[in-house]
């Protein structure tokens, strides 16, 4: 008996419009990310969905809302979801991370599975928790499909284990863009990949981060690093 995960990633907030480190940071959805979530949620319309978890800052729960209204679903919060505790990088732009903590910036990009927030989180204790909160969740809801909301770092540590590859391939795990839907099968063993980062739903208009200056650069650092993986 298989157990769907539809994971999808919370609308766009105030940190991902202005380039703000927001992990714990619980800042709200913009005028774009309420668009967004209608989009993603009228898409998921259609599709069978038993229960409905999402992180507790609201960037999510204002996300799951409108997946709540479309599907007739209560929003089970937990905190275990929660994006990366960022401690001193809370609030801080892209450029004063890189200018106050050059290190631990090379980390966050090259190399995340070594990286170690200044005063917050590790990238692996921040993956045991989410790790252990949606074996927790598959446990409580075998044999149906779960939706479940959360945020960009926590998609791509969570597919690290859904790939069982090692939290040091983190890197090689492409960003999603706000609202993207990633779809997983569990069969009590392994997981198999249906869908991931899908955000077709927003059209060439109404995505973040394609829409941003960094996005074209990150996409050629991604081509070079599998194109290196190949030889």
């Amino acid at each position: 008996m298989n157990t769907r995960l539809i994971i999808v990633r919370h609308a766009e907030a105030e940190g991902n419009k202005i380039r703000r480190f927001h992990g714990w940071t619980d800042s709200s959805l913009t005028d774009r990310g309420h668009l967004q979530a209608q989009r993603v949620a009228d898409r998921l319309k259609d599709t069978d969905i038993d229960v409905l978890y999402s992180s507790s800052l609201k960037r999510t729960l204002q996300t799951a809302e409108y997946i709540s209204v479309v599907k007739g679903l209560p929003i089970i919060r937990t905190d275990k979801l929660k994006e990366i505790n960022g401690g001193d990088w809370e609030g801080l732009t892209w450029d004063e991370l890189h200018e106050r903590w050059p290190e631990a910036y090379d980390t966050w990009d090259n190399r995340p599975h070594e990286h170690k927030m200044p005063n917050g989180e590790s990238m692996e204790v921040f993956q045991q928790r989410l790790v252990e909160e949606v074996k927790d969740i598959i446990s409580k809801n075998t044999g149906r499909n779960i939706c479940i909301v959360t945020h960009g770092t926590a998609i791509r540590a969570l597919i690290c284990y859904f790939r069982a590859c090692e939290l040091d391939e983190m890197s090689n795990v492409a960003w999603c863009d706000n609202t993207a839907i990633t779809i997983l099968d569990y069969d009590g063993t392994a997981f198999s990949t249906v869908t991931e980062g899908d955000a077709c739903h927003l059209g060439s208009d109404l995505g973040t981060i394609v829409n941003q200056d960094w996005w074209e650069d990150y996409n050629k650092k991604i081509k070079e690093k599998e194109n290196e993986r190949k030889k």
